[in-house]
């Protein structure tokens, strides 16, 4: 893999996610489950694995189908991590 700056930022966007649910937990424990549209009962770090997992397979479907620039499948991955926030 190259070692690009883009490639610095995606897994700088990870760690940072990472971070931020570390605090958001310690700040607010507990993050109570909730039952979502896909009947699974999640927490908040179970969103945040759903929408990781989401966001590789976004990308990595990109670079097999799109011609585009990587940057679209981010913005895409981004919507796809906040509607799974919000429904999931």
């Amino acid at each position: 893999m190259a070692w690009t700056w883009q490639t610095a930022v995606f897994f700088a966007a990870i760690a940072a996610s990472l971070l931020a649910m570390t605090l958001w937990e310690w700040v607010r424990p507990g993050g109570h489950p909730r039952h979502g549209v896909l009947g699974l009962t999640t927490t908040r770090g179970d969103r945040l694995f759903i929408s990781l997992l989401a966001a590789a397979y976004i990308h990595l479907g990109w670079l097999a189908l799109a011609t585009g620039p990587l940057w679209m499948a981010s913005l895409i991955a981004l919507a796809v991590a906040l509607l799974v926030f919000l429904f999931v």
